[in-house]
C-alpha cells in the first residue's frame, strides 16, 4: 500500500484528494476516503492536495496512525 489515508479526514472529508488523483484510485468509505493501492501509481498528488495532512507515504506513517492502513485493506477486502 503505497499512500494511506489517516483519521483527520474522518472530520474533515475535504476531497482535494480525489480532485487531483490521475487514476481514480481513492474511493468513498463510510467515514473517510481509501486509497485503492491495486491501482495508485504512487505519484504522491494526494499528499500534497490534503488540507488536513491526512494522506502519508507508508514508509512515513506513525505508528499511532497504522490503524488506518488496517483499515483501508479491510474496506478493499470487502470491495
Amino acid at each position: 500500500m503505497p499512500f494511506v489515508i489517516t483519521g483527520a479526514c474522518i472530520l474533515e472529508k475535504a476531497a482535494d484528494c480525489v480532485d487531483v488523483c490521475p487514476v481514480d484510485c481513492i474511493v468513498e468509505g463510510g467515514d473517510q476516503y481509501f486509497i485503492n493501492p491495486d491501482i495508485c501509481i504512487d505519484c504522491g498528488a494526494c499528499e500534497a492536495a490534503c488540507p488536513v495532512g491526512a494522506v502519508y507515504y507508508e514508509e512515513d506513517l506513525p505508528e499511532q496512525q497504522i490503524k488506518y492502513m488496517d483499515k483501508a485493506l479491510e474496506f478493499f477486502k470487502t470491495q
